[in-house]
Order: structure tokens, then sequence, then C-alpha cells
């Protein structure tokens, strides 16, 4: 990584301008006049004309007219969040914070949207920085300028891309002081706006506006459910990757699978959309196991549960639990299959009308039933699952929304969402699993160490549901017919 220049500003600068801080040890002192006049001049026009609108410029606009009616004559004030320092002068990849790109396309960091009211709605802004400055020498002695990090869009592109006027968010804290009137802001992502609304803003109100933003997102449009389908389809080229490559997985560790993965993920979306779970043996236990940092063995277990996000931000949540070595032993197959039963009896419950918490509970009993079954627990089935007994190895919920956040809508009224009904354009995962630990004295010793899960994004349709994943195999016959094919 190259050393960071960030000398003094000219002399020539303004009081007004923002100083461009020097670093500490840099090795340059500072910028004679003559430099800074020669860095300001003899560059190209590179301003963008004719750019079309981002492919979901529609239905973001929709979305903000939905917003709209919902707060008449409240300021609405919505961030995309900052970069956050990694160490030192180094920074976090950014994200910008869901709210925000949902309801603008734009993922830059700073952004703010604001919608103004109007005497008939309301009049959207989108506050962004602009091209960094070449009089001031921004562009080449700043950290955050373009030489360094990129290009950033000027207003005029901006407002091209995403179909709403823009502004320079510089000026936006100031403005936001002098504001009159009601006012939301979505809180957690830019604490310089959220100063500036200090004396206007309540929590309660605020958390009205997130949790309006959350429940939106519930019922997907048609551009979500493309997105989501590609966001599926580039994982299971990823989970293929992995069974490709699970000879050098065990000649190493789980972060070979790890990066793996993570390589589909950038080569074909943004990224990851959550820490990947690569976890053999008994890791598989451990259900947010991303250390990735154990052993593969042949005759053990990986379960694999992971996402590629798109580059509009919409992630898939798949998992697949398979045989190191190919096959399954008799025992990992009847654990397996009594999963992949629950997780059947899930999905069949996932239609409109349904109540949210019915495909859990179904495959909460199919899971019951098996423990019952094979005597770790005592019956009846009822009692067990009056009591929650069986959590002791079913653990977690049988699945969440899906969207742009692994964990879409999470803060949705309970009974918007928990205690909800499914209706068509919803999409959620539906993944049971049984997890016998390492050190669970009550099970016989070949359990202690198997985890299984099984997970799926499905699509609630007009006459029951889509298993968006369905491209990878399920069934544990049809897992190691398909693991034979890709080892070749």
């Amino acid at each position: 990584m190259s050393d960071e220049l960030n000398p003094a500003v000219p002399d020539e600068a303004t009081e007004a301008e923002e100083p461009i801080k020097q670093r500490k040890n840099g090795l340059y002192p500072g910028v004679s006049d003559e430099l800074a006049d020669n860095m300001r001049s003899g560059w190209a026009d590179t301003e963008l004309r004719d750019l079309a609108p981002i492919p979901q410029a529609a239905e973001t606009a929709r979305r903000r007219a939905a917003l709209s009616a919902r707060f008449p004559g409240e300021r609405l004030v919505i961030p995309a969040g900052n970069l956050k320092t990694r160490s030192n002068d180094t920074e976090y990849a950014f994200r910008a914070a869901t709210e925000y790109a949902y309801l603008t396309g734009n993922q830059t960091e700073d952004g703010v949207l604001v919608l103004e009211p109007t005497a008939d709605g309301h009049r959207a802004t989108i506050y962004l920085l602009p091209r960094s400055d070449r009089e001031n020498g921004e562009f080449w002695l700043s950290g955050q300028g373009e030489l360094w990090v990129g290009r950033r869009h000027s207003l005029t592109e901006s407002e091209a891309l995403y179909g709403i006027p823009a502004a320079d968010v510089r000026e936006l804290a100031d403005a936001l002081r002098e504001a009159t009137g009601p006012v939301r802001v979505v809180r957690g992502h830019d604490a310089g706006i959220e100063a500036a609304l200090a004396d206007k803003v309540t929590a309660e109100r605020d958390e009205e506006l997130r949790v309006f933003l959350s429940e939106a997102r519930l019922v997907k449009d048609e551009f979500e459910i493309g997105e989501l389908q590609k966001a599926v389809d580039s994982t299971v080229r990823g989970f293929e990757d992995v069974v490709k490559v699970l000879d050098k997985a065990e000649a190493t560790s789980e972060r070979y699978i790890e990066g793996t993965f993570f390589l589909r993920a950038r080569v074909e979306g943004n990224d990851i959309g959550y820490g990947s779970i690569c976890a053999s043996g008994a890791h598989a236990c451990t259900l947010h196991w991303v250390r990735n940092d154990g052993p593969v063995r042949s005759g053990d277990l990986l379960l694999l549960d992971a996402g590629v996000e798109t580059h509009t931000l919409y992630t898939a949540d798949v998992t697949r639990t398979l045989p190191v070595d190919g096959t399954y032993t008799d025992l990992q197959r009847k654990i397996y299959d009594a999963v992949y039963e629950a997780q059947e009896a899930g999905i069949a419950a996932v239609k409109p009308g349904a109540k949210f918490r019915d495909f859990h509970d179904a495959s909460q009993r199919v899971l019951t039933e098996k423990l019952v079954e094979w005597g770790l627990v005592e019956g009846p089935v009822e009692r067990v699952l009056e009591l929650g007994l069986q959590r002791r190895w079913t653990l977690h919920g049988t699945g969440h929304m899906l969207g742009m956040d692994v964990h879409d809508c999470a803060v949705a009224r309970t009974e918007a969402y928990v205690d909800g009904t499914l209706e068509p354009g919803m999409v959620l995962t539906v993944e049971p699993g049984l997890y016998f630990q390492a050190d669970d004295l009550t099970v016989p010793e070949e359990y202690r160490g198997i985890g299984v899960r099984i997970e799926d994004d499905i699509l609630v349709t007009a006459d029951g549901n889509r298993n968006l994943s369905a491209g990878l195999p399920r069934r544990s016959e049809d897992v190691e017919a398909w693991m034979a094919s890709l080892k070749g």
C-alpha cells in the first residue's frame, strides 16, 4: 500500500476551505507554490454525459413515494453512513446503510437522502460529496481524494443515475441545524447528521421511521426477486467451487473453503453477504462458526453456510452439509435425512395466507419426532414441543426474512413479521438443523460432534412457493452424486 502523502494545503487556500491534514510521518514536508500551480491545470474533461438511470430507478422512486405518503408534512433524513477506521489511517470497506440504498440505489459513503415536505408530498434531494476539488489540491493531497481512492461521480452525473436532484452534502449539516418543523432521521449511521438534528428529533419518532422502512421490505418487488435469484445462482456456483477443491482444504484448513467461496462472491457480486461459515467436524455444532481456522478431515461433515451479495446489495443465504470424502456414513446419513425431512415439511408450509411461524412449527415437529424415536428425549412429542426440550439439539429458529440484509426486516413489528401472515413476494429461509455438541453426555458417543443444517431461500408465490436455491441438491443421495460429478 502506497505511503499516503497528505501534506498541508498550499498557502493560496482560502480560510473557508477545509484544511487537508498532513500525515505526521509523510516523506514530503509540504507543497511548493509551483507544484500546486502545476497540479491545478492540464487535466482533460472527464465528465460523463448521457448516463442512463440505474436499473432500479423506477422502483426506488416508488419506495420514496410510499415513504412520503406515510409521513406527510415531516422532513425525513436517511443517511448512508461514513467510513469506519479499521486501524490508524486505513478504513473498512464501506457498505451503505440498507435504508439509504433501498430508497436511492446509491452506495457511496457520506450520502444523505432528505425528503423535504411540500404541499402535495415531499421533494427528495440526495446529498453527496461532489468530485474532489482540483483548485485546493484535494484530488491528490487528501487521503480520500480522487487519485488515492478513485473518482466520485459529479453531482450532475448522480442526478442522471439516481433520478434525484443532487446537492453538496458538506452544506447539509448547517442547513439541518436551521431547519424548522417535524423531522425524523434514521439513526446509527452518521453521527454528524444526528448531532445537527439533536434538538429536533426524538428516539421514539425516529424508531417509527426505521420500523416503517423495515416493514416496507417485507414484500419484494420484481427487481428485488431478480437480484435475489442472481445472488443465489452465484452462490450455487460458489458451492460448486468449494466441492472441487476439498482436497486442497484437507491439506490446509477451513480457510481454503472460505477463500474459495469469497473469490466467487467478489468476481460475480459485490461481496459475501455475511461472514461465511465453513465449519468442518465438530465446528458444525457452533451456529456462527466464522473463525474458519480448523482442519478439514475425510470422514467428517462440512457445514457450509454462505451467500453472495449482488452489486445492488441483495444477498443469498444457503447452507449445505457435505461429507468431506463424498459419502455419508450411516449415522451421518440418518441425521442428515432427518433434517432433510424436517426441511421438506417446513418448505411445504410456506404459502400465501399461512402464518409465518407455520414452517418453523412444521420443521420442529419432525425433528422432535426423530429425537423421541431415537430415544434421545422422552416423549410424547407434544410434551417435548410444549416444553421446548428439543431445542437442546435444534437450537435456533427455522428461518428468517431475506433481502438486502441476511436477516432482513429485523426491526419490523412482531405482529407484521414473526406473528404475521405470508404474502406473495416475501422471501425467507427454511433452515432446520440438528447439533450434537462434542461434550454432550446426554447422547451416545457416536452422535457427538455431528452438526447438520440444510438451508434454502424460498419465495412465496401466488399459489405456494418457489425454491430459489433449488440448483443445489438436498437429498443425501443426490448430494453424493453431485459431489462425485464435480470431483470428476
